[in-house]
């Protein structure tokens, strides 16, 4: 390398030495050297990139080891040495995605042997493609405009890595006959990628709308990305891929079902599957994924043979979850299969997602269109003996309210958990093991319709909280806090001058469609010394209508940094918020006019 003048001299020469320092008994040169597979201002996604990583064996880890984990430290390495920049992070503050300098992008195709290429393709590529021989091992490829795809890659027989990226949405450059060649001819594949836009209202007919049956011979596969595609369904010959460690399907909203022989694929750790609205239940050879780590939904329903159908209580087999969601809870017949999951025995499941309704807006829309209620339809009234009208909808309605109540209890997740979403739950009360999760950072509750008063979340070291449609609460206070209110009357109450802090780690506090919250107010009257959210930074509060004023010490706080309000036509006391560094431009305009 030093025999290179542009490297030895100016803009380069730093970026040599940074390289140098990266440590050179790891692989982690050769993390950065594969960057080069992007095209220049390419926004990297920090999830996919550990993906491919993984996918070319260069996340070797020892026993007790996670490979993602792995992969996260070689990342931030690489960040910390000034390879990646203009990060994009989520709300939990985690870096989602980043992008290469354009000198640092040269800098990789040099390290990298120009064995990395990214073409985008309007025309022909295919003598660009000849010129580098068999060298290429990762290759991307974008096309735009409809143009035809390079048939020459056939040659690249050192292929390990394929990105395909179709941005031709009126005239798509690949369909399931080219899949089939590629399949037919790159079976050392390692990593695919296939991504393809299409207009919503206008889908091109040649659009992928199935996987050949040939993707079998792909054996070397280890990750396979097919997200958002138009596919229906997934072919047989997929559970071939022994291989495989990740399946990415997100977003493939036609997917109604997953391979039958699923349970083949030994070796999978990420199940990638949300945002499939048409998939209904899970294959019963789910519960033979023992190496999975991640399952971004199990829907719980019923296939055409219920004998095929995987219950919920199959995921117990899956000890190594870290991550899942589980969907259609209220889908279930019976308590008890809850119960038999034993949740609070999966020691390293850190984040979990229990969804109990699954809404269908395209049936629901349609139900709309026909109309109902103006037609004298039968609205769920019987009379009983005695000619006492009873309201059969209500009774349904309390019933399903107990059993989501109980399948909330059974569903109690292990004490270490540290990300807990609870969504469209029909319950009157929050459970009461919500308060013994101990390690619990984020809490997201929506769509709890009846629930009435909100948990009391004081004492946990919870760092998001938020809140959404839960439009039973009319009134926040002391209970939220976990702290009981004492009187004058308490001799151990009054005698004690010990300190009390609630919410002591929440840093992010996000309300948001609460239509019948009318009071923030915690009334605190202990004697004690009580410290409310000391850590408080953001905080965020929209379409809460009849919310009039907000507790005193929330606003005043020296912590809080970021403050958006909307939707809250009656909220009063703005002059206790001029402190605040940022506040949303609606709030700043009712300030200038006060």
């Amino acid at each position: 390398m030093w025999k290179a003048e542009e490297i030895g001299k100016g803009l380069l020469t730093p970026l040599l030495l940074s390289y140098n320092d990266l440590s050179s008994n790891s692989m982690v040169k050769q993390y950065f050297s594969f960057c080069a597979v992007f095209p220049k201002d390419y926004n990297m996604y920090k999830e996919e990139l550990i993906s491919l990583w993984m996918a070319q064996g260069y996340l070797n880890a020892e026993e007790y080891e996670e490979m993602e984990m792995i992969g996260e430290e070689c990342f931030n390495i690489l960040a910390t040495h000034s390879f990646f920049q203009e990060f994009e992070k989520n709300n939990d503050d985690d870096i989602m995605s980043c992008k290469m300098h354009d000198i640092v992008h040269d800098f990789a195709q040099f390290v990298s042997s120009k064995e990395c290429l990214w073409l985008e393709i309007n025309g022909t590529k295919e003598s660009v493609i000849n010129s580098f021989g068999g060298k290429v091992r990762p290759l991307g490829l974008k096309f735009k405009g409809g143009a035809s795809f390079p048939m020459s890659i056939h040659g690249l027989n050192r292929l390990r890595t394929l990105l395909i990226d179709d941005e031709s949405p009126s005239n798509s450059s690949l369909d399931s006959s080219i899949l089939l060649e590629l399949f037919s001819k790159l079976a050392c594949l390692r990593a695919l990628v296939i991504r393809q836009s299409f207009l919503l209202f206008r889908p091109d007919p040649n659009l992928i709308r199935e996987i050949p049956e040939d993707v079998g011979e792909l054996m070397h596969l280890k990750y396979l990305n097919l997200s958002e595609l138009h596919i229906e369904r997934l072919p047989e010959t997929l559970c071939e891929l022994y291989n495989l460690q990740k399946l990415d399907i997100r977003g493939c909203r036609n997917l109604r079902e997953l391979p039958a022989g699923i349970g083949k694929l030994k070796n999978m750790r990420s199940l990638l599957n949300g945002l499939t609205c048409s998939l209904k239940y899970m294959p019963i050879g789910i519960s033979k994924l023992t190496n999975l780590r991640t399952l971004d939904k199990f829907a719980v329903g019923g296939g055409v043979d219920g004998g095929s159908t995987c219950g919920l209580e199959c995921l117990k087999n899956l000890q190594l979850l870290r991550e899942c969601g589980i969907e259609g809870l209220s889908n279930l017949s019976h308590v008890d299969e809850a119960e038999r999951l034993e949740l609070k025995n999966m020691e390293n499941l850190l984040r979990l997602y229990l969804l109990f309704e699954v809404v269908d807006w395209e049936d629901k829309e349609e139900d709309e269109d026909e109309g109902g209620e103006d037609e004298g339809e039968d609205r769920g009234y019987e009379e009983e003996e005695g000619g006492e009208v009873v309201n059969g909808e209500d009774e349904e309605r309390r019933r399903k309210n107990e059993k989501d109540e109980q399948l909330l209890e059974a569903l109690q997740p292990p004490l270490n958990v540290e990300e807990l979403w609870i969504l469209l739950y029909g319950g009157n009360i929050f459970p009461k093991w919500l308060t013994s999760l101990t390690n619990l950072r984020n809490l997201f509750l929506h769509g709890c319709l009846n629930c009435e008063h909100l948990p009391p979340l004081g004492k946990l070291p919870l760092e998001k909280l938020a809140l959404q449609n839960l439009n039973s609460v009319k009134r926040v206070g002391n209970e939220v806090l976990g702290i009981e209110e004492s009187s004058d009357d308490n001799p151990s109450s009054s005698s004690s001058s010990s300190s009390v802090i609630a919410f002591p780690k929440l840093k992010s506090l996000k309300i948001w469609d609460m239509e019948e919250l009318e009071e923030w107010d915690y009334r605190v009257t202990r004697k004690e010394n009580i410290s409310i959210m000391p850590r408080l930074s953001s905080l965020e509060i929209d379409c809460c209508p009849k919310l009039k004023v907000l507790p005193d010490d929330l606003l005043q706080t020296s912590t809080l940094q970021e403050l958006s309000i909307g939707g809250c036509p009656i909220l009063e006391d703005w002059y206790k918020i001029s402190h605040i560094p940022h506040i949303e431009f609606e709030i700043l305009e009712r300030l200038q006019l006060l």
